[in-house]
């Protein structure tokens, strides 16, 4: 078919025209709401909320351990490795207690002329349990061997997710709550979350040491109590507040 010049240039013009409206095709949603957001038309407020319980400890870690000195750095080796093997040896076989190998450590001893004189060597050996009665009977019957270092109470990982999960619910009521407050504070019509970030925190333990030290001198088991610890869930987040309504 033969086109004269004249429809051929408005043939073209209708193509540019139609290549113009598809460059300009309606902008995506958030698009949309970019513009909107940096225009003003949804100004943005941000918000912390947490809510927090006081979890009681159920879980104890005693640490024992034991210090070897003597002349050459092999005797050390020697006599720790067979008091560490013992001591593990019989701490084994209750399920309602974890055992575990702690620090190792040789080290040399210098006299005043800089040389060394002798060599002393550390172990440790750590019983983890949520029996308090069980792991502290044990760690009286091998206090003889290696006495009780240290322990520390703690809120197992089970509970403490147990705990935040609960919590988390009234963390983002909190949240919703203060939202709320704020938009009618300010005289908006409603809010729309933006985006949240939740978190969680707990406290250290309590470690009361001193009384467990006791123990080493009849290896009697001495009733344990634990502490408190808080366990929080906190939100973090940003909303836009709307001058109409939905």
């Amino acid at each position: 078919m033969y086109l004269s010049t004249q429809n051929r240039k408005w043939l073209l013009g209708i193509a540019l025209c139609l290549g113009a409206s598809v460059l300009a095709a309606p902008a995506s949603a958030q698009e949309d709401e970019d513009k909107a957001v940096k225009g003003g038309k949804w100004p943005q407020a941000s918000l912390r909320a947490e809510a927090a319980a006081e979890v009681p400890h159920d879980t104890v870690k005693i640490t024992l351990a034991t210090e070897i000195s003597d002349a050459s750095q092999a005797a050390v080796a020697k006599a720790l490795s067979k008091t560490l093997d013992s001591v593990m040896g019989d701490a084994k076989g209750d399920p309602k207690i974890k055992v575990s190998s702690g620090n190792y450590r040789l080290w040399p001893m210098s006299n005043e002329k800089g040389k060394i004189s002798n060599w002393r060597g550390r172990g440790e050996i750590f019983l983890e349990s949520t029996d308090f009665a069980a792991a502290s009977e044990l760690a009286g019957k091998l206090s003889d061997r290696m006495p009780i270092d240290n322990l520390a109470f703690s809120v197992s990982q089970q509970a403490r997710a147990k705990q935040e999960q609960a919590l988390m619910t009234q963390a983002v009521k909190a949240f919703t709550d203060r939202a709320q407050a704020l938009t009618d504070a300010l005289g908006f019509a409603h809010y729309t979350i933006r985006n949240v970030d939740l978190g969680g925190a707990g406290a250290q333990p309590y470690q009361p040491a001193g009384r467990m030290m006791a123990m080493a001198a009849d290896k009697a088991s001495v009733p344990l109590e634990g502490g408190t610890e808080m366990v929080t869930v906190s939100i973090r987040g940003s909303i836009f507040l709307h001058s109409t309504q939905k």
